[in-house]
């Protein structure tokens, strides 16, 4: 069982490995994935060996808050409890500021009794500002685990200490740091506050889909209207919908004719009729007139449902590249206290008790593994996110680690260059033509395949009754043809290789025959030989289909689909930014190399009369003969096997099934140039992630070395206080160029 757990109080990268740490040992967690952006906890876990309730026991007991527990049904007791948060680190930060003023100023100010003084003025803001500091430290220590919480309350805690000892005259009164003690909580608490705000921005796209979720609905019951919740509507409702409401799921139209705007999956601002028998999708805007419409899918089985939960999911994931941050998390905190207790010896020795207490505080208060563990995920959040708002839905984030050395991209033909919808063009038999379709169709209403819908759509054209008639004995070989019997006589529909294996095996082989055809819509009437007219609309660029009657050639079909407007310029595309390109189909040689010759793919990548299980070796093939990664990119349903071998799947026109698709992409608004959308979103998310670590690993680099003393020969000192602001800075940086993702367009 998987289940979403939110958690607050995490504070640190560390704070979120020690909660997979400790529950990966658990009795019944299988695996346990902490999301430090979203504070959540994705957990999958045994409910016959552990319950949810026990696990959020276990966290609690780490220190951390358990705050919702699932999906939706929490989310506005989850958002309002983020609310509360943020005020109440508000208040603090101001309470700490007003006390941190007054007592800095104090330091420069003659008062009678003033170490006494400052003491109980430091007391209301030490309970207020700092204690939750040193509760959060204290709560670490006892789960046998060093965050950043108890690097913090060593800072200020030594800080605090030297104060007393210096009001007692332990200590001389240059040790009097009220004011640094108290202005070190208000900083860090400062820092968290504003990066709490930043953090909510990067989920703002799952926050907008969310919104895009009805509320209730308007259901017809016992004859009347009675609206109920969202969560109450069962398949087979009938739903109203009226002029400027959101569909509430998705069903299909039984009554009434208006536009909906569907923006929202296709991208395209114009809204679409509707009517009786049409579908319609949950989350999208019935614009001018009223609906009633048959619930379909309900709950998580909607279309924005299945979206919202992919980008939730691939949020969560973890590229390998942030294997290295988590790796440096591991041992940060030990290396720095290290550092700040060296340090401090040395410059006790060197320049006294004083500086070396200002250098510990100091160190323990700059150093900061957060901006490591918010590198990887806040890119990666807002960069999905973003992503999800373009229509691209990246269901895995470990895509990204083969986006910057994707080296090729391989394209089915039919559905994925092509439109998928092919046309019968051409009709050419010695039969009589009507009787001729008409039987083809009869077989082929037997099929889903696109071609076999052409063919039933040509003869519905033409008003041939074919009613409710089925082939006998229908047989489909995959990627080859079909066979059945229609009126007593075996019917044989198929390409050129299948034909002529069934001629060969039939007793009966007339061969190819020169006879009088009768050319569908010309005016052509010369001989020709079957074979010879197969090889002209294959030169044509057109798909053939040779059909036999009782082992008979009896007649050719010209099928043709058109090529995707923007197929052209998304293979030039990718050329452009050193991606090669193939083309794999089950099509004819001569249709498929004229199709890519038309997009611009070279002709020696490009396979053709390639079985449906076939694709997957071709696809194997090429990764092995390829310096990189390979990406394939087909409609996600048939080409399932071959997804699933690419190192990248790209499922485009997902459709309203995008939770089963194979493959580790899904491009819903159904446009071939979201494919380059998806390599330079990925590219540039990649970037980021590894500018977001730099600049992580380059601040505590630099900045520990300066805490630590270095450049006090220089005249440079690193006040605590500066410190942790520098440490706030950090992680705010980090964050903020994460945001800069959302104005990305590729």
């Amino acid at each position: 069982m998987n289940v979403k757990i939110k958690i607050s109080g995490m504070t640190c990268a560390v704070c979120a490995k020690t909660i997979e740490k400790v529950l990966s040992k658990t009795d019944g967690v299988n695996s346990i994935t902490v999301n430090l952006v979203d504070e959540s906890a994705e957990v999958d876990f045994n409910p016959d060996v552990i319950s949810i309730e026990e696990i959020g026991k276990k966290i609690e007991k780490l220190g951390f808050d358990v705050v919702g527990i699932g999906e939706d049904e929490n989310l506005e007791e989850v958002e309002e409890h983020k609310e509360l948060e943020l005020k109440d680190k508000l208040h603090r930060v101001i309470v700490g500021a007003i006390f941190s003023v007054v007592l800095f100023s104090m330091m420069y100010v003659a008062i009678p009794y003033k170490p006494y003084l400052a003491f109980l003025l430091s007391l209301p803001p030490l309970i207020y500002v700092a204690m939750p500091i040193f509760k959060a430290g204290f709560n670490s220590l006892k789960t046998k685990s060093l965050n950043m919480d108890v690097m913090y309350s060593m800072g200020m805690g030594v800080a605090y200490l030297s104060a007393i000892m210096a009001t007692a005259g332990i200590l001389p009164k240059e040790f009097m740091f009220y004011d640094t003690t108290i202005m070190l909580a208000t900083l860090l608490t400062l820092g968290r506050y504003l990066e709490e705000q930043a953090k909510g921005r990067t989920s703002e796209a799952i926050k907008k889909l969310m919104g895009l979720k009805p509320k209730t609905a308007k259901i017809i019951k016992d004859g009347r209207e009675v609206e109920v919740l969202i969560e109450n509507v069962k398949i087979g409702d009938i739903i109203v919908v009226r002029p400027g409401e959101k569909i509430p799921v998705d069903a299909v139209v039984v009554e009434g004719e208006s536009y909906v705007d569907e923006s929202m999956i296709t991208g395209e601002p114009v809204p679409n009729l509707k009517k009786s028998g049409d579908k319609v999708i949950g989350g999208t805007i019935n614009t001018n007139g009223a609906l009633r419409i048959k619930a379909e899918k309900v709950g998580k089985d909607t279309l924005l449902s299945q979206i919202i939960e992919l980008v939730k999911n691939a949020q969560s994931s973890k590229p390998e590249i942030q294997g290295l941050a988590d790796k440096v998390v591991s041992y940060f905190i030990p290396t720095v206290l290290i550092i700040a207790l060296i340090s401090a010896i040395y410059w006790y020795f060197v320049n006294g008790f004083l500086f070396a207490i200002t250098i510990l505080i100091s160190v323990l208060v700059v150093a900061c593994p957060c901006a490591l563990g918010l590198a990887t995920p806040t890119a990666i959040t807002v960069g999905i996110g973003r992503g999800a708002e373009l229509g691209i839905l990246i269901k895995d984030s470990r895509v990204f680690d083969v986006s910057d050395k994707l080296n090729a991209m391989i394209f089915d033909k039919t559905g994925t260059i092509t439109i998928g919808e092919p046309e019968v063009i051409d009709i050419i038999t010695d039969m009589d033509t009507d009787e001729f379709l008409r039987m083809m169709a009869i077989l082929e209403s037997n099929s889903e395949h696109p071609i076999a819908n052409a063919i039933v759509k040509k003869a519905l054209e033409r008003n041939l009754d074919i009613g409710n008639k089925k082939a006998e004995k229908f047989r489909a070989i995959s990627g080859k043809g079909v066979v059945g019997l229609v009126d007593g006589k075996e019917i044989v529909i198929g390409n050129k290789l299948f034909i002529e294996e069934y001629m060969a095996n039939n007793k009966n082989n007339k061969n190819i025959k020169n006879n009088k055809n009768n050319k569908d819509d010309k005016n052509d009437k010369n001989d020709y030989n079957y074979e010879n007219i197969a090889k002209k609309l294959e030169n044509d660029g057109k798909t053939t289909l040779i059909v036999a009657v009782d082992g008979e050639i009896k007649g050719v079909i010209g099928v043709s689909d058109k090529i995707k407007e923007d197929a052209k310029e998304t293979i030039e595309a990718l050329k452009n930014i050193g991606i090669n390109t193939y083309m794999i189909t089950g099509d004819n040689e001569k249709t498929a190399k004229i199709i890519g010759k038309k997009v611009g793919i070279a002709e020696n990548n490009i396979f053709a009369n390639v079985l449906p299980d076939e694709k997957a070796k071709i696809v194997e093939k090429i990764r092995n003969n390829v310096d990189g990664y390979v990406g394939f990119v087909g409609d996600g349903i048939n080409d399932a096997p071959a997804l699933s071998t690419a190192d990248v799947g790209v499922a485009i026109g997902g459709g309203t099934d995008i939770a089963i698709e194979s493959g580790n992409v899904v491009l819903i608004k159904n446009r071939l140039k979201d494919v380059v959308g998806f390599v330079r979103l990925s590219k540039r998310i990649l970037k980021q992630i590894k500018l977001n670590i730099f600049w992580a690993f380059a601040y505590n680099l630099a900045l520990i070395p300066v805490a630590a003393g270095v450049l006090y020969p220089y005249g440079v000192v690193f006040r605590p206080e500066l410190a942790a602001f520098a440490m706030t800075l950090s992680s705010i940086t980090v964050v903020s160029l994460s945001l800069l993702l959302k104005r990305y367009n590729p």
